[in-house]
């Protein structure tokens, strides 16, 4: 029980804002010590004085940990986990190049004139800029910045423009190339190209889900999505049509050029994030918005969201292994081998349904590195596809990012939306789009041939 005690605590902990990294690593520490003890007090004769346990007892239960530098040394070493900071530096140069600005005003005058129709140019958008970048954070708060005032300027409902903003910016965790399928394929063992192919088609279904849902509601209610006049100073139509292409064709390029490579197996995705990289510098060149300064900002808010992650990974390292030797995962592993009905299904449905409640309250990296390797070998023994397994923890995590009250979209977008709109217009507006994110969910694991996945090994 000593494990469970342990992950409830590091929980604990993370819900009253104690650092993520540190705190994995301090919980890890003194349980590992309270283990040692413990199991030194079971084996102790009556001879044994309450001294000599609690000395025993601390060096057995930092004996554990001096393999971690071997761990933390394999970590590294991983070629998988280099392509993590080479598309952060991607898509924070990208959004400094100003390419989602340029995407998101031509989108909008081309579908503008269509009830719902720079909302959907908001979507689409939303899907090229995470294909583009993978970089959620970087997404939301260009389409805050530029999408929502044209939207609130033409009277549209602020819960349907805040909620289509935030959905949109979310899709950069599912659509490759995304930091958490990078993560999953280095938890799950699995190659990542394969998890990029198999996001494919669940990430499209949600764009055109989401567009769907846009067209409904601008059809029962036109007050929520009017349509915007054309505007007679950007042109003829044809003319509207060849500035979106040109604006488009650039980041296209970057797309077939990074996912290509991988899809066609010309280069791993660690050597196709260097081609970003490459892409991005040289589109910095075609908006002339290039400059060493640039580089600089770009590289140093890259270290420092890969610092973060690479602290969570080590914390969780240690985490992990302190669970494993209290004997947690075994208990974790007869309890869902236990559940009534199905034992894969009372496994999926459980696992989905216990990571939907902890996305609520903590990151998703907190929970690829901590939740999914307790459920990495049970899902094994019921000879579950691990690319399957993955994609359905992605959708999930995805929902994370939209669910209130720590979503961490929703405080994108909250720093820079008009004071005008409250907190609870974004809360509600994200409402819709988070129960389509399950309806998505529940078909890719009810149907995953749909999607072109095989659910068994």
């Amino acid at each position: 029980m000593i494990g469970i005690i342990m992950f409830f605590t590091a929980l604990f902990m993370l819900l009253i804002g104690f650092p993520v990294a540190f705190t994995f690593g301090a919980v890890s520490v003194f349980f590992g010590i309270v283990a040692g003890i413990v199991e030194i007090y079971t084996y102790a004769d009556a001879s044994m004085g309450i001294t000599a346990i609690i000395t025993d007892g601390f060096a057995e239960g930092m004996y554990m940990f001096d393999f971690m530098p071997h761990r933390i040394w394999s970590i590294m070493n991983n070629t998988i986990l280099m392509a993590v900071p080479m598309f952060i530096f991607m898509g924070i140069v990208l959004q400094k190049t100003g390419l989602a600005e340029r995407l998101l005003e031509s989108m909008g005058f081309l579908f503008g004139e269509i009830r719902g129709g720079v909302a959907i140019s908001t979507v689409l958008v939303g899907s090229l800029l995470a294909a583009s970048t993978g970089v959620v954070g970087a997404s939301v708060v260009a389409m805050g910045v530029i999408s929502l005032p044209v939207m609130l300027k033409y009277k549209y409902n602020t819960e349907l423009a805040t909620g289509t903003i935030c959905a949109s910016g979310t899709l950069g965790q599912i659509i490759p190339p995304s930091i958490v399928l990078i993560i999953l394929g280095d938890v799950f063992q699995v190659p990542v190209g394969d998890l990029f192919k198999a996001a494919i088609w669940p990430g499209l279904t949600l764009v055109a889900a989401y567009i769907l849902f846009i067209l409904v509601v601008a059809f029962i209610r036109k007050d929520m999505a009017p349509a915007i006049p054309a505007d007679p100073s950007r042109g003829r139509k044809s003319k509207q049509v060849v500035r979106a292409l040109i604006d488009i064709i650039p980041s296209l390029t970057l797309i077939i050029l990074v996912l290509g490579s991988i899809f066609a197996g010309i280069a791993t995705p660690t050597e196709s994030s260097a081609v970003g990289c490459l892409g991005a510098i040289v589109l910095s060149f075609m908006y002339r918005s290039f400059s060493f300064s640039m580089v600089k900002a770009a590289a140093l808010e890259s270290v420092k969201i890969t610092s973060m992650v690479f602290a969570i990974l080590i914390g969780a390292t240690a985490f992990s292994m302190v669970f494993t030797y209290t004997g947690g995962d075994e208990l974790v592993e007869h309890f869902m081998m236990s559940l009534p009905g199905d034992e894969k299904w009372g496994f999926i449905i459980f696992t989905m349904i216990a990571i939907l409640i902890l996305g609520f309250f903590i990151d998703f990296v907190e929970i690829s590195y901590i939740i999914v390797p307790i459920l990495v070998p049970i899902a094994a023994n019921l000879d579950i596809n691990p690319v399957w397994f993955a994609i359905l923890i992605a959708m999930n995590l995805q929902t994370s990012f939209l669910t209130p009250p720590f979503g961490f979209s929703l405080f994108y977008l909250k720093g820079v939306v008009p004071a005008t709109v409250r907190t609870m217009q974004i809360y509600r507006g994200v409402l819709p789009f988070i129960a389509i994110q399950i309806i998505v969910l529940g078909l890719l694991a009810v149907f995953p041939e749909f999607f072109g996945i095989n659910p068994s090994l």
